[in-house]
């Protein structure tokens, strides 16, 4: 009778022991090369690196190649790509937040361009007159030439500082049309966006 005790409570424990080693288990999914869906707690060696799926603790996780698929997605997106989303984001909703209309755009444009051709004409009228300047040093030093009479030193750094500062001028004003162009190139694309968000119909 003592031996059928100690029999039963032997039997006992390894039963308890096989239920902790089966509850410890994983139980994978994976999919053949013919489409058909297999589950077992072992995976053939030519699926290993396939796409499989894992039951862990009665949750379903997405596995690939041992890695997260989730974090494998996450890996993927380019920074740059999704800063510039995000600032494309933040553009829109300046552009409806400031503006209620495409007038308020015009206005807006034109008082920015108030600035940049206040600073065009300014230029043009500074590179004008380098110009003349630099004409008359140059006819200054044609005379003495003619007259076969030698070319002061001063003279010569004149007409190279008066040419210095045409360039100078010339260049100040290329840049200042520059900017008026991309004042308006801005504007002209913030105003289509406006209309694009809106859900208006694009202007013929």
């Amino acid at each position: 009778m003592m031996i059928d005790s100690k029999l039963l409570v032997c039997a006992a424990a390894l039963c308890a022991a096989m239920i902790s080693v089966s509850a410890e288990a994983k139980l994978y999914k994976w999919v053949d090369k013919n489409g058909t869906t297999h589950y077992g707690e072992t995976i053939p060696p030519e699926y290993a690196n396939s796409d499989t799926k894992v039951l862990e603790k009665n949750r379903l996780k997405d596995r690939q190649d041992g890695f997260d698929i989730k974090q494998q997605e996450d890996s993927k997106v380019d920074p740059e790509i999704a800063k510039a989303a995000k600032e494309a984001k933040r553009r829109d909703e300046a552009l409806l937040n400031t503006y209620s209309n495409e007038k308020e755009i015009d206005l807006s444009r034109d008082r920015n361009l108030l600035q940049v051709e206040a600073r065009f004409n300014s230029y043009g009228t500074m590179l004008k007159s380098a110009k003349e300047s630099l004409v008359d040093l140059h006819k200054e030093s044609d005379e003495l030439t003619k007259k076969g009479r030698k070319i002061p030193q001063s003279l010569t750094e004149d007409i190279s500082e008066a040419e210095v500062l045409v360039a100078k001028r010339q260049k100040e004003l290329a840049t200042s049309q520059k900017e008026m162009e991309a004042v308006k190139a801005r504007y002209a694309a913030d105003k289509q966006r406006y209309r694009e968000l809106k859900g208006l119909e694009p202007k013929k």
